[in-house]
């Protein structure tokens, strides 16, 4: 009987499906049901089969309510973090199945909070919202740090008492990996200094930060710092320095989890000077790593005038190899393209 399999044996049968096939399955069985619905490492295992296989899906659930306009989106293996433009609402959304829940806030909500999206690694893998609340524009004469957590299974709010000594640009957005999320942190210095550039982890599980992780650069203001993902098991780093130097740089690590990370040697070199002869945004120029054919895929936008701005595909590999394709939309002056590697995903919240 199906229900005498045992759970490795379920998993590796049930990874093998394409995605239109696991949506059926789902019902024919309630453990199966359960293994698709709430097991985030059947999630990570599923992704990693889907993309062996090469396989892509167009989602297929839409944020059709009245109203609803998005300025920002936090990526987490396949669900969406939304805030809405005026930043007072949040809503979780999986594209895929088109379930959508609205999460309250425990006062309100402020446009300058930041967020993160993630899941704890045991007690049934529940989803959380990290609200990390800055501050800094409010109170011009110190800065002011508040994190609060939503947990989704329990529909509640935790305020976690934290007092860091290190801040977290505004600029940089925060990346989700294995049910974490990493940012780019700098040391808190004296006003008008720059501090060190790092990597910090926030654990969903212990919902607290971890150590200081090493970056394989030195980095200083106006370079250009940006996050990516690889088969969602490895973090990739992008490092371009400011002019007049222009060299763009890839990282890939070797080890990565909320306490440490190793990297390995350069991924990929690029003098960017003689290809397009600007740099990319110093907070935008989100991107893709392609591993098989030594290359990197970086969205940005043309230079110019309003109405002129459009957004761009730079590809970018070996021995020169240059080429940007438009994706034939005009790009807004204030507004960045943000793209992620999504795989759709059955998991229910």
């Amino acid at each position: 009987m199906i229900s005498d399999l045992p759970r490795d044996m379920e998993e590796e049968v049930l990874s093998k499906l394409p995605m239109t096939s696991l949506r059926r399955a789902r019902f024919t069985c309630k453990r199966w049901n359960n293994t698709l619905s709430k097991d985030w490492s059947f999630t990570r295992k599923y992704n990693g089969e889907a993309a062996k296989r090469k396989e892509s899906q167009v989602p297929i659930g839409k944020l059709d309510d009245a109203g609803v306009d998005i300025i920002n989106v936090f990526h987490c293996q396949g669900l969406l973090l939304c805030v809405t433009k005026d930043g007072t609402r949040l809503i979780v959304w999986n594209p895929f199945t088109g379930q959508t829940r609205w999460i309250k806030p425990r006062d309100s909500y402020h446009r300058c909070d930041r967020y993160a999206l993630g899941y704890e690694k045991k007690n049934n893998y529940p989803l959380k919202v990290l609200r990390f609340v800055d501050d800094y524009y409010r109170n011009l004469n110190r800065r002011v740090y508040k994190f609060e957590i939503f947990n989704l299974n329990s529909s509640s709010w935790k305020v976690v008492d934290f007092n860091p000594d290190w801040i977290i640009p505004y600029i940089y957005p925060g990346l989700s990996l294995k049910g974490n999320t990493y940012w780019f942190a700098e040391n808190k210095v004296a006003p008008g200094k720059i501090g060190r550039v790092f990597l910090l982890c926030f654990n969903f599980t212990t919902e607290s930060f971890g150590p200081r992780l090493r970056l394989p650069f030195r980095g200083r203001y106006g370079d250009t710092l940006t996050l990516s993902s690889v088969r969602e098991e490895q973090l990739a780093v992008l490092f371009q320095e400011c002019a007049p130097v222009y060299i763009l740089k890839v990282w890939i690590s070797s080890k990565v989890g909320p306490s440490a990370v190793s990297w390995n040697k350069v991924f990929l070199s690029v003098d960017m000077r003689p290809l397009i002869g600007f740099q990319f945004h110093c907070f935008a120029g989100s991107f893709f790593v392609d591993e098989k054919n030594n290359a990197v895929v970086v969205i940005d936008k043309t230079r110019g005038l309003p109405f002129t701005i459009r957004n761009m595909a730079y590809v970018l590999g070996e021995n020169g190899y240059f080429k940007s394709v438009d994706l034939g939309d005009f790009a807004p002056m204030k507004c960045w393209p943000l793209v992620c590697s999504y795989v759709p995903s059955l998991v229910k919240f």
